[in-house]
């Protein structure tokens, strides 16, 4: 199986209860990606998206313009690796 491009992005600021994960999920839904969305003990959320590196990006750039009230700083990491996901899911 050939290998996929990946992020794992961390979103700080006002980004959890705000529907922020379940944003996450609709605009994933734009896009060809796969990954997870889920909250961390420390406030922040992460994500981990996967598929073209097109679409990886453009799905970032499209949840960081529809969330951007909230977001106060975003972290990613890019890698390459075997896929996965199969879906896009919150966890």
């Amino acid at each position: 199986m050939a290998d996929v491009y990946q992020e794992i992005v961390h979103f700080t600021g006002h980004v959890q209860g705000v529907g922020f994960r379940y944003t996450t999920l609709q605009v994933a839904k734009e896009f060809e990606v796969t990954g997870r969305v889920s909250n961390l003990a420390d406030g922040r959320v992460h994500l981990q998206a996967e598929g073209n590196s097109r679409e990886v990006n453009a799905f970032i750039a499209a949840l960081e313009e529809r969330m951007h009230g909230y977001i106060r700083r975003v972290e990613r990491r890019s890698a390459t690796g075997p896929a996965e996901f199969s879906d896009f899911r919150i966890q």
